[in-house]
């Protein structure tokens, strides 16, 4: 059945263009764990940007999927990727030159990593320093982290902003859609 909520994310999306793929819905209010069936239809909606697979995260009130374009680690890096106690979850478009060595630096403090992802890094970084993680990053990047514990969704981008954020409010949740360039 086509809501207007639907009809919504169809004009979102033509006026956007292309998108990263990334999405997400948080309800604010905690009602409920977002639809799994909207989620996959958002990612259907930006299946151009991430055509190797879809991957999505729910919870609590909140729900975060990728439709990935593999790069790096081409067999593990399903997103969305979470720590190793699952108390924050990432789904992450871009690159960050420097992971090599910052993975180095966090692997050495004792993190484990299950992937080869630049997108894993970001996500011990915050581990370690929360959002201050952004200074020690280098790269063009968007993303979606979800703390859980505080139930804060940090979603930046880099300073030089190639990705503009858009995000639509609908009734009692907000929706990160996707990245559009600047």
């Amino acid at each position: 059945m086509r809501t207007a909520f639907h009809e919504q994310l169809e004009a979102l999306k033509a006026t956007l263009g292309d998108m990263c793929g990334i999405a997400g819905v948080v309800e604010i209010d905690r009602s409920d764990t977002p639809s799994e069936n909207t989620l996959r239809r958002m990612l259907g909606m930006i299946r151009h940007r991430g055509p190797d697979e879809f991957g999505i995260y729910l919870a609590d009130g909140v729900g975060l999927g990728n439709a990935r374009l593999s790069i790096v680690d081409l067999s593990g890096g399903q997103q969305p990727i979470g720590n190793e106690d699952g108390t924050l979850w990432i789904v992450f478009n871009g690159e960050v030159f420097n992971y090599v060595e910052l993975r180095a630096e966090l692997e050495a403090r004792g993190h484990q990593f299950t992937t080869h992802t630049d997108t894993e890094v970001i996500l011990h970084l915050y581990e370690e320093l929360g959002p201050k993680c952004l200074a020690r990053l280098n790269g063009q990047y968007a993303f979606a982290l979800w703390d859980p514990r505080g139930r804060v969704l940090h979603a930046p981008i880099e300073a030089m902003a190639s990705h503009v954020p858009y995000f639509l409010w609908h009734n009692h949740y907000s929706i990160p859609i996707s990245f559009h360039d600047a």
